[in-house]
C-alpha cells in the first residue's frame, strides 16, 4: 500500500474533486458502488506523492474514472495543480484508443499536447531505455479481463522487469477482474511457452485483479521492482463487472461488452484450432460456437446432458459476416452462464471440444490437420503442449482434460493467498 508526502490542503482537495465529478460524466452513474485505483489515488489525498515527478503512464482508453473521465485527462489536469508532469504514454496490444485489431502491429505517435506515445505492441514489447529516460515514475492503470493469455497484463510484467533494472517506481492502479475473484480454473504455464500471451505461471482463469498478479509476480519471480498498489474501494470476489456499477469500456474490438469475459475463457481456444466459428465476425463474440455441418439441437443435448455447471447451451441459427464461415448458414448453440461463481470456463470448454471430437470426428480431424501451423500458438495461450497433444491424439478428452493440472491449481490456490488484497475478501 502507498504512503504519501502530503495531504493536499482544502483548496486543492475541492479542485481535484471538482476534476473527478466534472461534466464529462454528467449521464454516468454518480455513485458508483466501487471506486477504481485512479480515483481512490485522487479522493484520499495519495496524488500529492506525484509532486515533481515526471511520469510515464502505461495506459488506454479502458481507463476510466466512475464518471468516464480518463485517466489520461485526469493527469493533464492534475499536473498543474499538484506539481506533476506527464511525460510519456505507453500503449499496450490494440493501441491507446483500443480500435486496433488483434496482433496488429502498433506504432509509436504523439497525442494533441505533443505528448510521445511509445508503443509497447509494435518494434519493442518492452520500454527502451530511450523511452525511459528522464522518467521518474511510471503508473500502470489499465482494464484486464481476467484470462491469462489477454496480453495486458504481460505487457505490465515487461514494464515491470525494466522498472526494476533502471530503478524506476512503478505504481498500479486496480481495477475489477470482470469475470471475478473466485472462479480459478484451466492448466498452468510452463517454462517453455512463455510469451507475451502467458508470462507467468498461473491458471488460465486466476482469479486475480491487476494489482494482485503483479505483488505475485514481484514476489515469486524476484523482480525486485520498487511496486506500489493502489486497491480499489468496495469491490468484493464475488462481483462480476456488471455488479461494479462502472461503466464498460471494451477493452478490445472482440470484447464489446461487461459480460465477453467471461465467454472468452470458454471457447478462445476452439479458435486457435479454426474448427467452428465462436462468434467472432458476428455480433456475439466468444459467446457461440457454430459451424455448417453442425445439429444444433443435438449439439446442445449432448452438451446439457453432461451437467456441467453453471452454464447451458441453447440450439442456435446465425451466419457470420466475416472469419470462419462468413456468410454461410451455421447451427450450434448460444452459451448461457447461470451462475458466474460456480462455472468453469475452460473446463466447459474442454466439454465443447470433446462434443465436437465425439460428434463429428472428421471434421475435427480436417481442422486439426488444416490448423497445424497454429499449433506454437496454441501451446502459448494455454501453456503447455501436453493440451494440445490429448485434443488432438486422444480419444474421451473432456475429463481427462478436466483434471490436468488440478494438484497444480492447489497449491496455486494456497500460494496465491498471501497476495489477494484484505479488502476485496478471500
Amino acid at each position: 500500500m502507498i504512503g504519501f508526502y502530503r495531504r493536499p490542503n482544502s483548496l486543492l482537495l475541492f479542485l481535484l474533486l471538482m476534476i473527478m465529478t466534472g461534466l464529462e460524466g454528467s449521464t454516468i452513474n454518480a455513485h458508483p458502488p466501487v471506486q477504481v485505483g485512479v480515483e481512490v489515488l485522487i479522493k484520499d489525498g495519495k496524488i500529492g506523492q506525484l509532486k515533481g515527478k515526471r511520469i510515464g503512464l502505461i495506459t488506454n482508453h479502458t481507463a476510466t474514472s466512475s464518471q468516464g473521465i480518463s485517466t489520461i485527462n485526469l493527469f493533464k489536469q492534475l499536473g498543474p495543480i499538484v506539481g506533476f508532469e506527464l511525460g510519456a504514454l505507453f500503449a499496450p496490444e490494440h493501441g491507446l484508443n483500443g480500435s486496433i485489431h488483434a496482433e496488429e502491429i502498433v506504432d509509436n505517435a504523439r497525442d494533441s499536447d505533443a505528448i510521445p506515445i511509445y508503443s509497447l505492441y509494435g518494434k519493442h514489447r518492452r520500454p527502451s531505455e530511450a523511452m525511459l529516460k528522464g522518467l521518474d515514475l511510471l503508473i500502470y492503470d489499465i482494464q484486464d479481463i481476467g484470462s491469462r493469455s489477454y496480453t495486458y497484463v504481460s505487457t505490465l510484467f515487461y514494464v515491470m522487469e525494466e522498472a526494476a533494472k533502471r530503478k524506476i517506481p512503478l505504481i498500479v492502479l486496480d481495477r475489477p477482474n470482470p469475470i471475478n475473484g473466485i472462479v480459478v480454473d484451466g492448466p498452468m504455464l510452463e517454462e517453455r511457452w512463455r510469451s507475451i500471451v502467458g508470462y507467468i505461471n498461473v491458471p488460465y482463469c486466476h482469479g486475480m485483479t491487476a494489482a494482485e498478479l503483479a505483488l505475485f509476480f514481484n514476489s515469486e519471480y524476484k523482480i525486485g521492482c520498487k511496486l506500489k498498489v493502489i486497491p480499489m474501494k468496495n469491490w468484493k470476489r464475488e462481483m462480476s463487472f456488471n455488479d461494479t456499477g462502472l461503466l464498460w469500456v471494451p477493452t478490445s474490438p472482440q470484447i464489446p461488452e461487461a459480460t465477453t469475459p467471461l465467454f472468452y475463457p470458454m471457447t478462445g481456444l476452439l479458435g486457435e484450432l479454426s474448427l467452428v466459428s465462436i462468434g467472432i465476425g458476428y455480433t456475439l463474440p466468444f459467446k457461440v460456437v457454430g459451424a455448417p455441418w453442425i445439429e444444433a439441437k443435438k449439439f446442445a443435448g449432448a452438451l446439457n446432458g453432461q451437467k456441467f455447471p453453471g452454464v447451458h447451451f441453447e440450439p442456435f441459427h446465425y451466419k457470420p459476416f466475416y472469419g470462419k464461415f462468413a456468410h454461410k448458414e451455421c447451427q450450434g448453440v448460444l452459451i448461457a452462464i447461470t451462475d458466474p461463481l460456480s462455472y468453469k470456463p475452460v473446463s466447459t470448454q474442454y466439454l465443447i471440444i470433446g462434443i465436437l471430437k465425439s460428434l463429428y470426428s472428421s471434421k475435427f480431424k480436417e481442422a486439426v490437420e488444416s490448423s497445424k501451423g497454429r499449433k506454437d500458438m496454441f501451446c502459448k495461450v494455454t501453456g503447455t503442449e501436453d493440451i494440445y497433444r490429448i485434443v488432438t491424439e486422444e480419444n474421451n478428452i473432456v475429463w481427462k482434460l478436466r483434471g490436468f493440472h488440478e494438484k497444480e491449481r492447489a497449491n496455486f490456490l494456497t500460494l496465491r493467498k498471501k497476495y489477494l488484497i484484505d479488502g476485496y475478501g478471500q
